[in-house]
């Protein structure tokens, strides 16, 4: 999509803080951290959001699953995180792209970051 600013970080548009990426995926610093480790994980191909998964899409989303374990475990994370996405607007969610908050860094409680 021209107008998504997760796109356009893809496409190299917006510069990014990178900490990996792949053919499928890419992970980056959230601007406006919750945590001392707060990444955000996006699917290269747009997707909206969680309600947008489909079959034909839904292996992108397990591969994304299956590389936030080695992203956190480069990034020097061995006690604990949490993963966290927001579908549409009541929840938070600010840009119209799946996108996963993954936080780490600090004990965290029940209430997000």
């Amino acid at each position: 999509m021209a107008d998504c600013i997760f796109c356009k970080i893809i496409a190299g548009e917006i510069p990014s803080a990178k900490a990996y990426e792949d053919e499928l995926c890419l992970a980056f610093k959230d601007l406006d951290p919750k945590a001392p480790v707060h990444l955000l994980v996006i699917p290269k191909t747009h997707i909206q959001s969680v309600d947008a998964v489909t079959p034909e899409n839904s292996g992108l989303v397990a591969h994304i699953f299956e590389t936030i374990p080695k992203i956190m475990k480069d990034q020097g994370i061995t006690s604990g995180y949490r993963v966290i996405t927001n579908i549409g607007p009541d929840a938070g969610q600010t840009v119209p792209h799946l996108h996963f908050h993954v936080l780490a860094g600090k004990e965290m409680g029940w209430e997000p970051a």
